[in-house]
Formats: structure tokens, sequence, C-alpha cells
């Protein structure tokens, strides 16, 4: 497997997949190629002979930041080679469905589509000193399109993920795994190991229990498809008004979107007004 924004390394069953430091500048945003790749590798894997795919980034300080908002409408065009819709929902919908295992090992900051796609692997696990979450779509007067709304009230409740989503705040790996965001938070030097350890483990096991078990999971905390549909609608008529498009301007201006300013970007938020 060749790809422009992952590095790919097999062993065995497990796949892991890793998002290069300088694959999408200035910090691994979810733009077009990096969605290109991410429909090719999970179309592969699936054709493959995978039963764990493991996600993470060479980026200390980001595993993906959020979408590229200059681009929202070529990384949705991406999306419809694997499930004939131009919805990034509806990618991340479709891999939580997938047969594939996924796991996500998070270092860094992941935020909005970012966190979304984390969101849509069947575990989570994070670093404890350095991952940092956010869903902060409503900071820029819309809300989040690709699952975060589905997912996080179903893992954390109804009052804690209107607090996440309304407040735009950054929260630590500690908290994460306190509200159920994550499954744990893990001290960095131990994460991978881990992580490892427990993706060829359950690749030992029948791939066929696998896909049975997943269905059923899903069929209990899993939104239908519509309602990924409906946040996708949402998202895409929320950010082409103008109060969106004044605050994301003002954003861009206060350093969104760049490396050294999305460092403390609950902060850039909040100072908006």
């Amino acid at each position: 497997m060749v790809f422009e924004r992952l590095i790919v390394q097999s062993e065995g069953d497990v796949l892991f997949a890793e998002i290069a430091a300088i694959a999408a500048p200035p910090m691994n945003l979810l733009e077009p190629e990096l969605v290109r790749d991410l429909v090719s590798l999970i179309r592969e894997a699936e054709a493959d002979e995978v039963r764990v795919l493991v996600f993470k980034s060479a980026d200390p300080d980001y595993f993906i930041s959020h979408v590229d908002v200059t681009r929202i409408k070529e990384y949705r065009e991406e999306t419809v080679k694997l499930t004939g819709e131009a919805s990034l929902g509806m990618l991340f919908r479709y891999l939580s469905a997938s047969r594939l295992v996924t796991i996500a090992q998070i270092e860094g900051r992941v935020r909005a589509g970012g966190n979304e796609f984390v969101l849509a692997c069947d575990m989570r696990f994070a670093a404890r000193e350095s991952a940092i979450f956010s869903q902060f779509e409503p900071g820029l007067g819309v809300i989040p399109g690709a699952g975060g709304v589905q997912h996080l009230t179903r893992l954390m409740g109804r009052a804690r993920a209107l607090e996440v989503m309304l407040s735009a705040e950054d929260y630590d790996a500690e908290l994460a795994e306190r509200y159920g965001w994550i499954n744990r938070a893990l001290p960095a030097a131990e994460l991978s190991g881990f992580v490892r350890s427990l993706a060829h483990r359950i690749a030992k096991f029948p791939a066929a229990g696998h896909q049975v078990l997943k269905d059923r999971v899903n069929s209990i905390a899993l939104a239908p498809a519509e309602d990924f549909r409906r946040d996708s609608d949402l998202f895409v008529e929320g950010v082409r008004q103008p109060q969106a498009q004044t605050r994301i301007q003002s954003a861009i201006q206060h350093g969104f979107q760049t490396r050294e300013g999305e460092l403390t970007l609950a902060a850039m938020l909040g100072a908006l007004g």
C-alpha cells in the first residue's frame, strides 16, 4: 500500500497507519489528500486479510487537528468514492460499521473533525501527558457534522456532551477518560506497547466473531445513518451562514489553521467574543 499522507506498516493481521508528521501541513489537517488516503486504506484493508487497524500520528503535537475549513467541498467529494455520499460523517460511520476492528492511539491534539474520526474508531487510547480533545465547532457557530453529536451524547450522556460542545474547550486525557470519551489514558511510554499488544491479541481470535459482535454493539450504540446525514447537512448549511463565516475569518486572522496558533486554540476561540 502506497499513500500520500499515511505511512502503513503490516504486522500479520494487524495494520498500523501513521499520519506522517508533515503529511497535511501545518498540523495534520483533515484535508482532501488525507481523506483520499483514508478511503483507499479502508477499502484495501477490508479487501485484504487485515483484522485490526491501528491509527496513530507521527506528529507529537497533533493527531488530527480538524478539517481544513478552506477545502470543505473538496474533502467531501473524496468520501463519495467509498460511501457514495459527499459526507465525512457517512465515511466515518462506514468505518464504525466495517468488519475491521479499529483502534486510535492518540498523542497530541485531536479536535473537531479529527475527534469525530477517533470517535468512529472502535477504541481510543491516549497519552496522559500530551493528548488533548475538543469538539469546538459551536465556538464558530456551527454544529459538529461528522458524528460528534451522536457519539459524544451516547458515550458521556446529555449534560457532559453539551458541556464539551458548547464550551468549545480543550479536555486533557485524564478528564476525557473520566467522561467516557476514551477507553484509557496511559503514560506515553506505555501507550504504544499497550496498543500493539491489544491489537495482536484481538487479531488472534476468529474474525467472524469480530463482525457479529460489532454488529450487535452497533445496533445499540451506533446512531442511524439518517442522523449522521442530518448532522452533515446542518454543518454544511451552518458554515455558509454570515455569522459563521465572520467567526471563521476572524479565527484565521488570529492564528486558526496555523501550528502555533492552535496550540492554544480554546483560548483563541474564547477571545473572539
